[in-house]
Protein backbone atom coordinates (compact mmCIF):
# COMPACT_ATOMS: atom_id res chain seq x y z
CA UNK A 1 0.00 0.00 0.00
CA UNK A 2 1.26 3.26 -1.27
CA UNK A 3 1.79 6.24 1.63
CA UNK A 4 0.02 8.73 1.68
CA UNK A 5 -0.22 12.67 2.49
CA UNK A 6 -2.61 13.88 4.91
CA UNK A 7 -6.16 14.60 4.46
CA UNK A 8 -5.72 18.41 4.69
CA UNK A 9 -2.99 18.67 2.31
CA UNK A 10 -4.03 15.88 -0.49
CA UNK A 11 -7.99 18.57 0.08
CA UNK A 12 -5.95 21.51 -0.70
CA UNK A 13 -4.08 19.73 -3.79
CA UNK A 14 -7.29 18.31 -5.04
CA UNK A 15 -8.53 22.32 -4.50
CA UNK A 16 -5.92 23.64 -6.97
CA UNK A 17 -5.50 23.65 -10.50
CA UNK A 18 -1.46 24.15 -9.85
CA UNK A 19 0.86 23.45 -7.38
CA UNK A 20 4.85 24.57 -6.88
CA UNK A 21 7.00 22.02 -7.29
CA UNK A 22 10.94 22.15 -6.21
CA UNK A 23 12.58 18.78 -7.53
CA UNK A 24 15.78 17.65 -6.11
CA UNK A 25 16.65 18.00 -2.34
CA UNK A 26 20.06 18.88 -3.08
CA UNK A 27 19.64 21.19 -5.92
CA UNK A 28 18.88 24.36 -6.33
CA UNK A 29 15.92 23.91 -8.50
CA UNK A 30 13.28 26.78 -8.37
CA UNK A 31 9.55 26.22 -8.12
CA UNK A 32 7.87 25.24 -11.11
CA UNK A 33 4.47 25.26 -11.61
CA UNK A 34 2.57 21.87 -12.36
CA UNK A 35 -0.78 20.66 -12.72
CA UNK A 36 -1.69 18.18 -9.59
CA UNK A 37 -4.06 15.30 -9.86
CA UNK A 38 -5.52 13.31 -6.95
CA UNK A 39 -6.58 9.62 -7.24
CA UNK A 40 -8.21 7.71 -4.50
CA UNK A 41 -5.94 9.78 -2.11
CA UNK A 42 -3.15 10.06 -4.33
CA UNK A 43 -1.11 12.80 -5.49
CA UNK A 44 0.40 12.47 -9.14
CA UNK A 45 1.42 14.76 -11.69
CA UNK A 46 2.75 14.54 -15.39
CA UNK A 47 5.83 16.09 -17.32
CA UNK A 48 4.88 18.16 -20.60
CA UNK A 49 8.14 18.91 -21.77
CA UNK A 50 10.78 16.15 -19.77
CA UNK A 51 13.24 18.73 -20.71
CA UNK A 52 16.77 18.06 -19.04
CA UNK A 53 17.22 19.89 -15.93
CA UNK A 54 13.67 20.28 -15.56
CA UNK A 55 11.35 19.10 -12.37
CA UNK A 56 10.89 15.40 -13.79
CA UNK A 57 14.14 14.61 -14.95
CA UNK A 58 15.54 15.97 -11.60
CA UNK A 59 13.24 13.82 -9.79
CA UNK A 60 14.64 10.39 -11.59
CA UNK A 61 18.13 11.41 -10.36
CA UNK A 62 17.02 13.13 -6.26
CA UNK A 63 13.95 12.03 -5.79
CA UNK A 64 13.40 14.75 -3.18
CA UNK A 65 11.29 17.44 -3.59
CA UNK A 66 9.30 20.43 -1.84
CA UNK A 67 5.76 20.96 -3.21
CA UNK A 68 3.98 24.18 -2.80
CA UNK A 69 0.32 24.62 -2.32
CA UNK A 70 -0.49 28.34 -1.53
CA UNK A 71 1.65 29.63 1.30
CA UNK A 72 2.37 25.67 2.69
CA UNK A 73 5.67 23.92 1.64
CA UNK A 74 5.24 19.85 2.29
CA UNK A 75 8.68 18.11 1.96
CA UNK A 76 7.42 15.06 -0.18
CA UNK A 77 9.36 12.04 -2.10
CA UNK A 78 8.50 11.27 -5.87
CA UNK A 79 7.90 8.05 -6.73
CA UNK A 80 7.70 6.68 -10.39
CA UNK A 81 3.56 4.83 -10.44
CA UNK A 82 3.17 1.19 -11.92
CA UNK A 83 0.52 -0.42 -13.52
CA UNK A 84 -1.69 0.29 -16.43
CA UNK A 85 -4.96 0.66 -14.26
CA UNK A 86 -3.47 3.81 -12.17
CA UNK A 87 -1.94 5.58 -15.48
CA UNK A 88 -5.11 4.95 -17.21
CA UNK A 89 -6.98 6.66 -13.82
CA UNK A 90 -4.38 9.26 -13.80
CA UNK A 91 -5.55 10.22 -17.27
CA UNK A 92 -8.99 10.17 -16.29
CA UNK A 93 -8.66 12.81 -13.23
CA UNK A 94 -7.02 15.20 -15.56
CA UNK A 95 -9.99 15.32 -18.42
CA UNK A 96 -12.39 15.84 -15.26
CA UNK A 97 -10.11 18.44 -13.53
CA UNK A 98 -8.86 20.61 -16.45
CA UNK A 99 -12.20 20.95 -18.52
CA UNK A 100 -11.61 24.56 -19.90
CA UNK A 101 -11.10 24.73 -24.37
CA UNK A 102 -7.09 25.78 -23.40
CA UNK A 103 -6.32 22.82 -21.40
CA UNK A 104 -8.01 20.50 -23.76
CA UNK A 105 -4.75 20.52 -25.70
CA UNK A 106 -3.02 19.57 -22.01
CA UNK A 107 -5.13 16.66 -21.08
CA UNK A 108 -5.17 14.79 -25.02
CA UNK A 109 -1.16 15.68 -24.90
CA UNK A 110 -0.50 14.24 -21.50
CA UNK A 111 -2.52 10.61 -22.96
CA UNK A 112 0.57 10.14 -25.37
CA UNK A 113 3.20 7.34 -24.43
CA UNK A 114 6.32 9.58 -23.29
CA UNK A 115 4.66 12.03 -20.97
CA UNK A 116 2.51 9.15 -19.93
CA UNK A 117 5.63 7.45 -18.64
CA UNK A 118 6.22 10.78 -17.00
CA UNK A 119 4.00 10.27 -14.39
CA UNK A 120 5.34 10.93 -10.70
CA UNK A 121 3.48 10.34 -6.90
CA UNK A 122 4.30 12.41 -4.07
CA UNK A 123 4.59 10.62 -0.95
CA UNK A 124 5.52 11.31 2.80
CA UNK A 125 9.25 11.14 3.06
CA UNK A 126 10.06 8.76 5.69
Amino acid sequence: MPRRLSRPVVAAIDASKIFGIRAGGRSGHRFTGVWPVVVDGRVFARSWTLTFGGWYRTLLDDPLCTLQIGERQVRVRAVRPRGTAILDAIEDAYAAKYTTAASRKYVRGFRIPRRRAATMEFQPRS
